[in-house]
Formats: structure tokens, sequence, C-alpha cells
């Protein structure tokens, strides 16, 4: 058996090599175990991936692999996942947020029959307003938007069989969201509960931008919901506008000289023109997604992968390699 470990890596110099650490301290627990950590640096500023490239030059068991431009934590995760060969594979965080020291405690509930098993918070450490408002926001979203199990919870935080990541690499679009690619793959996902710790040094890649785009990503790319609420408003609002009229004719007829309401019927086209200038923004981001598919965006693009065992079979190529 081996247990693969995806980590996005992001300005995490600091942090890296003590998420290592931890996994190293909870694999020699189980040495029969085999395993590997695939560290991806998502085009960090500072210098992870120097770090990471030296981590992957003394460690036979690390797999360094540097992006040449960002493409955010669900992309650079995928881009991961071309890179492991063992029978399950569990992501964590950079920061030493995720106790990936529990990495058996996730192995046992997987083992109950469990394709997929994702961390469930019971507490979270974030000590930014918008950071929580994001996270909430997004988990709400994903919930109405992504057919998900009655009562389980998504993270990204998660291990998985191998045939599920093997689905999930199989998805070569730029717009990746990590709870949409799963239950595209598997509706047998169970929890484990976890407590988010606070991070070990820096602060969180996630902006308010950045968490806005993720958002956009999993309703645009894994949902067609928000089209049918436009649709669905657009019947409200005609009924709504044909029943006034009807209203407006009737007293006019019963009341002749009753003055008609400029400022209403003001605020009612500002009203209206906002709604069909938002549905036509929102089917022009559908549209433009489309577009730069078919223009064949690639998800990420490989710079270098370093390793120890030079010896070893390379991947297949890769989209955008």
């Amino acid at each position: 058996m081996k247990i693969s470990f995806v980590i996005p890596c992001y300005n995490s110099s600091e942090n890296i090599e003590g998420v290592l650490k931890e996994i190293r301290g909870a694999m020699a627990a189980r040495p029969e175990v085999g395993y590997e950590a695939v560290l991806v640096n998502d085009c960090s500023p500072d210098n992870t991936a120097a770090v990471i490239r030296e981590l992957a030059k003394k460690d036979a068991h690390v797999i360094a692999v540097n992006l040449a431009k960002n493409v955010g934590q669900p992309n650079a995760m995928l881009a991961g996942f071309h890179y492991v060969s063992g029978d399950y594979i569990m992501t964590s965080d950079d920061d030493g947020q995720t106790p990936a020291g529990r990495v058996f405690d996730f192995l046992e509930e997987i083992e109950k029959g469990y394709d997929v098993v994702c961390a469930r918070y019971t507490e979270r450490n974030q000590p930014s307003f918008f950071r929580r408002l994001g996270s909430s926001l997004n988990r709400g979203m994903s919930d109405w938007l992504i057919t998900k199990p009655k009562g389980v919870y998504m993270s990204a935080f998660f291990m998985a069989r191998r045939f599920v990541v093997d689905e999930m690499i199989k998805y070569q679009q730029p717009y990746a969201y990590t709870s949409g690619l799963i239950l595209r793959v598997t509706q047998n996902v169970g929890n484990i509960d976890v407590e988010q710790r606070l991070r070990s040094s820096g602060s969180s890649g996630y902006t308010v931008s950045k968490l806005l785009r993720l958002w956009m990503n999993g309703f645009t790319a894994f949902s067609i919901k928000p089209l049918r609420v436009a649709t669905a408003v657009g019947m409200a609002l005609s009924l709504l506008g044909f029943l006034a009229a009807l209203v407006t004719v009737i007293r006019k007829l019963v009341v002749p000289g009753i003055q008609v309401g400029w400022s209403s019927l003001i605020a009612v086209n500002l009203f209206i023109g906002g709604l069909i200038l938002f549905f036509m923004g929102l089917i022009g981001e559908y549209i433009g997604r489309i577009y730069m598919c078919i223009n064949e965006t690639p998800q990420y693009v490989v710079k270098e992968v370093t390793r120890l065992e030079e010896s070893k079979e390379q991947p297949k190529e890769q989209p955008g390699e």
C-alpha cells in the first residue's frame, strides 16, 4: 500500500518543511506503508520554488513540481495528481492548518467503504472576517448548486481512492472546482471531524477576489442553475408586469382623472433594467468561459519537475505541458 500526499504551495517557503516533518512523523508509525509527497509550487513570488526543489533533491519521498504561472489551488492540485503513484491520495494545505498527521484516521474511515473522505471542520481558525464570509458563501453555493449526499461536508482537505483521482484529472478545462470534480465521480463520500489549526506563519493567499473567482468557477463550470433562476425571475417579472398593467387599465377606467406616477415608473424601469443587465452579464460569463475552453486555455503549465530518483517513470504528457 502506498499513500500519495499532494500539497499545492504558495508563499510557503517558511511552512512547507514543517508540513513534511508532520507527514514523516505520521508515516514512521506505519513503516510498511509507502508514501510520497508531491509539492506543487503555484508560481509563488517568494523562494518556495527553490525550497521544494532542495527538499526533493534530498528526500526520495518528495517530488517538486514548479508551475510557470499562477493557476490557483484547484488547478495546482490537479497538476500534482498527474504525478502520484499511490493507492490512496491525500491533499493538504501548505501552511500547517490542516493536520496531515491524521492520515491514518482518514485511511481507517475510507476503508469502511467510502471512495472519498473529506475533513469536516469542527472549528475554523480564520481571523479575517472576509475570509470567513467567503468560505461561508462558498459552502452555501456548493450546497445549492452541486448535488451532493445529504449531510455530507465537502472540503479541499480529503483522501480519495486512486480511481477517483484518475477520473478527476480527465477534466482538462481551466475552471476547476474541487468539490464539483469529486461529486462528478462519486457520491460515496464520508467525513471525519477535524479542527483547523492556526497558520504556522504568514497569511492566507486567498484574497476576496480569489474567493470570488473560486465561487464563480463552482457555479459556471458545474451547474446551470443560475441560468434557470434567470429564466424563472424573468417569467415572474413578466407576470408581475402584466398584472400591474391590468390594474392600471382598470383603475384608469374606474377613475378617469387619476394621475400617472412617473417616479414609480422610473423606479420600475431601473429595477427591471438592472436585472436584465445582471442576467446578461451572467450569460456572458458562461459564454466567455465556453470561449476560453474552446480556445484551449491551459489548466496549468509545468516549468520543471525535481525528484531524487531521476530513473522513475515520468508521467504521461499532460494538458498545458
